[in-house]
């Protein structure tokens, strides 16, 4: 039960019904079978009482009684079996940033030469997988390879239907066979969720409202943009096929500058993508909604309605593979990179999230006369506290080499961590700063000046896309995070800072009203301890152009951090406050953050190396051939001109700027293959010089292949095309 989006107009505290029943409410759905192992499906299959204690652990929290599980186990092997599933796996999420999965046929031979079909509830509780090249940032060594998934029940099973198999997929957390360490994303997150549902009930225990609430779910709805090209480009770029995204390319003519393509009619064979696309999720139960052209061309978005967060972050793992595989069926690839194409807008993954209780309520809706709600304020300044005490942390949470090359452009948020409240929230917080507040902004109507056109509700306050954590009305928008990054770890952080200001706000109160709990006590109580947040923190709070340069100015006098890249960012990882909070609520070690931060250099410097490698490797061997060609050409034409007794003089200028650039561009090869080699044998130094040397090497020789590929004859030239591959018909 959680909120959905409020722009696709459904009301603020409606909640989504079982993806089951979402799928068989009109005949329209009744093409979709469901393949996902539903509360439905469950009811009819499993007795009684099994099928009430599981409901409970999912619904409620209630620990896990292993008594169910070979029950459970025999029921959904049937249910799988029926459905055409030879194997199983336990799905889940390693620090790779990608899936992991190990089948497991259902058929295991008995003593009699013949076959059984078999899934206990041991198996379907914990498996063992190989842990030993999976990421680890030194928290095993290389030679320890037992680690345990254990099945999270709280997610829906499904049923992965890819070449012609059909296999039972079980989410699962991954864990160290050590200590249990979180070597995945799941498990931190699913820890995040219970501490700040723990602190927010205490909250509502203190104003009185916690009747019937026995959990607090952190609920995200995360947008997906991407691109889409032809498959045959695709195939034929080294750097799109390697790295996911263009090291080479002139900027062409037209590209977003008419702003044509945003919101724009859908391209017929893009069309049936993202049909399929849809076709398949609503199989898998995830519940997309909206779907549409973006900015750049070639680039489009689809979004779901709100789910529990570790729900909507398996989710979101599906949704990239989705489109991924469906992508290729239609002849296009769907390249999920945060920057392919330089010159034009990259691609995020809006993180809409918020807080609701398990009877519906969401805990940011701040429905009229805001002013007199005091809980809703006080789940505002928990925000607006956290997001300037751990700055750091939540920039760092969205840090990687691809989001480098986004965050501060024309379309994505700085890197400085602000807060947009819009007018109404602003003036409320003001008043309360200032002692008690009087009043709600109200919105009013548009006159659209036509009588045949409807008045229309106004919104107290706009909306801004340049703020990287932005209220939209019922719920906060972090829209720094990457397009081709989990949602699971910025969401986990930005729980685990969330839960530490309302336990901070909670003590203050606590110990502020001791056993006098009348209402007026309480309203004091409270207004004391925002108005002293407030103070603190409303330096976060800006309602301006991120994009602008004056409010980089700005934001260095209020003392908000500006870590501007990767390189600058994942140290803050490991400072004192940020292992402290991790520690305090019991989502990550002191040996597992160091451990992720470790991972995540080595990924930088990973990533950027291969990218760097590709770049030389195509230097040498498709682009300079192709000048050289080019150049031969030229002398050849500069030789025959002068031969027939002619004027050369322009011809023979344009020859020599010509080998004048193609010396320039073999000497930045040999400059860019010389800082790769003479690298520090520490990965963070390492990281240093990746980003101060080895990537304006990168930038140097771009510049002059995208100079020569405006030079060289087209026919010469053996890469496709930004005009090319950017449009899709």
């Amino acid at each position: 039960m959680t909120p959905r989006h409020e722009e696709n107009g459904y009301p603020r505290t409606a909640v989504v019904a079982p993806i089951d029943r979402l799928l068989h409410a009109r005949p329209v759905h009744d093409q979709f079978a469901a393949d996902v192992f539903t509360e439905r499906v469950m009811q009819q299959r499993l007795p009684k009482d099994v099928f009430k204690k599981l409901i409970r652990t999912i619904k409620h929290g209630d620990r896990l009684d292993h008594d169910l599980a070979d029950v459970v186990a025999s029921a959904m092997k049937d249910w799988a079996v029926e459905n055409g599933a030879t194997h199983y796996t336990h799905w889940f999420q390693p620090l790779t940033g990608l899936t992991a999965e190990k089948h497991d046929a259902f058929i295991v031979p008995d003593e009699s030469g013949g076959a059984l079909s078999e899934f206990t509830g041991s198996a379907l509780v914990r498996g063992e997988p190989d842990a030993s090249s999976f990421p680890s940032g030194g928290l095993r060594a290389t030679f320890e390879a037992r680690g345990y998934t254990a099945w999270d029940c709280t997610s829906p099973v499904f049923l992965n239907r890819s070449g012609g198999a059909i296999t039972l997929c079980i989410p699962t957390a991954f864990v160290s066979w050590t200590g249990a360490e979180a070597l995945d994303n799941k498990t931190p997150l699913l820890r995040s969720m219970e501490a700040v549902s723990e602190q927010a009930i205490r909250l509502l225990k203190i104003f009185g409202t916690h009747e019937g609430v026995s959990r607090v779910m952190a609920t995200c709805g995360a947008e997906q943009e991407y691109f889409l090209i032809d498959r045959k480009y695709y195939f034929e770029r080294p750097d799109l096929l390697t790295c996911d995204r263009t090291l080479f390319g002139a900027k062409p003519p037209k590209h977003q500058q008419l702003e044509d393509h945003y919101f724009g009619s859908i391209p017929a064979r893009v069309m049936a993508f993202m049909n399929e696309s849809e076709r398949e999720l609503y199989r898998l139960g995830v519940p997309v909604k909206t779907r549409h052209n973006e900015v750049a061309p070639g680039q489009f978005e689809l979004a779901p309605m709100f789910e529990t967060a570790n729900i909507a972050a398996d989710h979101q793992m599906l949704v990239m593979e989705t489109l991924k595989r469906v992508a290729a069926r239609h002849g296009m690839e769907c390249i999920l990179h945060e920057k392919p194409f330089a010159g034009i807008n990259g691609s995020g993954k809006h993180v809409n999230w918020s807080l609701a209780t398990d009877t519906g309520v969401n805990l940011l809706d701040p429905r009229d006369d805001t002013h007199t709600n005091m809980q809703f304020l006080v789940f505002l300044c928990a925000v607006i506290r956290s997001v300037d005490m751990y700055a750091e942390l939540l920039r760092a949470s969205v840090a990687s080499a691809a989001n480098d090359h986004r965050l501060g452009a024309n379309e994505a948020p700085p890197a400085i961590m602000s807060i947009f409240l819009g007018d109404m929230l602003t003036d409320i917080i003001e008043q309360l700063e200032s002692g008690t507040p009087k009043r709600t902004m109200k919105s009013g109507q548009l006159d659209l000046g036509a009588r045949t056109l409807p008045h229309l509700p106004r919104h107290t306050g706009d909306r801004n896309r340049t703020s990287p954590f932005a209220f939209t009305g019922n719920k906060f928008e972090f829209r720094a995070v990457g397009s081709s990054a989990s949602v699971a770890w910025p969401t986990t952080v930005l729980n685990t800072i969330v839960a530490d200001s309302l336990d901070f706000i909670c003590s203050q109160l606590e110990k502020s009203l001791g056993k006098d709990h009348t209402e007026a006590r309480l309203q004091s109580a409270v207004r004391s301890v925002l108005q002293k947040i407030i103070k603190q923190h409303k330096r976060v709070i800006f309602n301006g152009d991120g994009y602008d340069k004056a409010w980089h100015t700005e934001a260095a006098k209020r003392g908000l951090p500006n870590l501007r890249d990767t390189v600058s960012a994942l140290p803050v990882l490991t400072a004192k406050k940020n292992i402290d909070v991790f520690r305090r609520f019991k989502v990550l070690s002191k040996l597992e953050i160091e451990s992720r931060e470790h991972i995540y250099v080595e990924k930088f410097n990973k990533q950027v190396l291969i990218e760097a490698e590709t770049a030389t490797n195509m230097a040498r061997t498709q682009i300079l051939p192709a000048a050289i060609r080019h150049q031969t050409e030229l002398a050849e034409a500069v030789a025959a001109t002068e031969a027939a007794d002619v004027d050369a003089a322009d011809l023979r200028g344009e020859l020599e700027a010509h080998v004048e650039l193609v010396n320039k561009f073999r000497a930045a090869i040999e400059k860019l293959e010389g800082v790769v080699k003479a690298h520090p044998a520490d990965i963070f130094d390492h990281a240093g010089q990746i980003r101060d040397e080895v990537r304006p090497a990168m930038a140097d020789i771009r510049e002059l292949a995208d100079e020569l590929e405006n030079r060289v004859a087209e026919d010469i030239w053996p890469l496709p095309s930004y005009r090319e591959m950017l449009s899709i018909r």
